[in-house]
């Protein structure tokens, strides 16, 4: 009784993160720990300094098979116009795992003064992912009269990969603090499912977009509000993050918090899905630190821990900052 309870449980937790777990990069809260250029590829090269992320996020610390992301972030400007960006990312959640690598090439119009930030931006990126669901080490999930194990059809004790490419295309708009994005993601129809054996397509597509505005560079504290809303295509989900973020500078640093809290609409289970995410950072000369914690509180949660999160950055190859713009494009050097 107590394997078949186990089986049970793990046949409904495949099936709850197929969809998710084949979404190629999760779209977390990342972005508002000066690491635009996850969610969006028109953020590659958009600023004064190029970029280097490296994320840690994990779920129910201590446990084994809990959820877990990694992701090595590059992007810098190339010339006048150009920039370029790449992203590793590992991410596991139970017995499925993946992969992948994207590059980004982004094309930036100056509208305005050199010296000022008044710019339109396009970025496109590629790239290939590897799926895979570890059955090796399942246990048999029943028994014949005699009491020896049988295995079961529906499982198949080994590991499963599949590999696909996508792609993702977006656009940015900056003016003094005001900006704008958005980006199309998972354009291409190549995802499979790794539960059955039938090929079918998998629409991961989803839309995002991302409006906020900088202000306060005269006063003792400077305050970046913004507004992120997601549209997922094959289940009609809907989510939007409402973010503050508040900045305090000193000579060769600052510090900074941000408070977000995403809520689903219609279209979503009727439990709707929140979270509420709390970001200490500090930047000092070209380094940065942050620290994420993230807790949902909806109605039906597996678990009441929280997720936590690590970033680490450096920015190299500065330019002189402009006189105008937000931390994204004006980056401490």
């Amino acid at each position: 009784m107590k394997i078949s309870k186990i089986a049970i449980a793990l046949s409904f937790l495949i099936s709850t993160f197929t969809i998710n777990a084949q979404e190629t990069l999760p779209v977390y809260s990342d972005y508002l720990s000066d690491n635009v250029y996850l969610v969006h590829p028109a953020a590659a090269g958009i600023g004064n300094c190029g970029k280097i992320r490296l994320t840690a996020r994990a779920q129910w610390l201590g446990e084994s098979d809990a959820p877990a992301l990694q992701t090595l972030s590059f992007q810098t400007r190339i010339g006048e116009k150009g920039g370029v960006g790449a992203v590793l990312f590992n991410d596991k959640n139970g017995y499925h795992s993946q992969q992948g690598i994207l590059g980004t090439y982004a094309y930036h119009i100056d509208l305005g003064r050199s010296d000022e930030a008044h710019q339109l931006s396009f970025g496109l990126s590629l790239m290939a992912v590897q799926n895979s669901v570890d059955e090796s080490n399942f246990h048999y999930s029943y028994f014949d009269p005699a009491g020896n194990p049988e295995i079961d059809p529906a499982i198949s004790y080994i590991v499963s990969s599949r590999s696909y490419f996508n792609s993702d295309v977006g656009i940015a708009y900056h003016k003094n603090g005001l900006y704008g994005y958005f980006t199309a993601k998972n354009l291409l129809l190549t995802a499979r499912n790794l539960y059955n054996d039938d090929y079918e397509s998998l629409n991961l597509r989803r839309y995002l977009t991302t409006v906020g505005y900088y202000f306060g560079e005269d006063y003792p504290f400077q305050f970046e509000p913004s507004v992120m809303a997601q549209f997922v295509d094959a289940t009609r989900e809907k989510f939007v993050d409402f973010n503050m973020k508040v900045y305090k500078k000193f000579d060769e640093s600052q510090i900074w918090l941000a408070g977000s809290y995403r809520r689903a609409f219609e279209g979503n289970n009727p439990e709707d899905l929140q979270y509420l995410t709390g970001i200490f950072g500090i930047n000092y000369r070209k380094f940065l630190f942050s620290y994420t914690y993230s807790y949902q509180y909806n109605d039906i949660v597996f678990d009441n821990g929280g997720y936590h999160q690590i970033t680490l950055g450096f920015n190299f190859g500065c330019r002189e900052p402009r006189t105008t713009g937000c931390p994204n494009i004006n980056a401490m050097f």
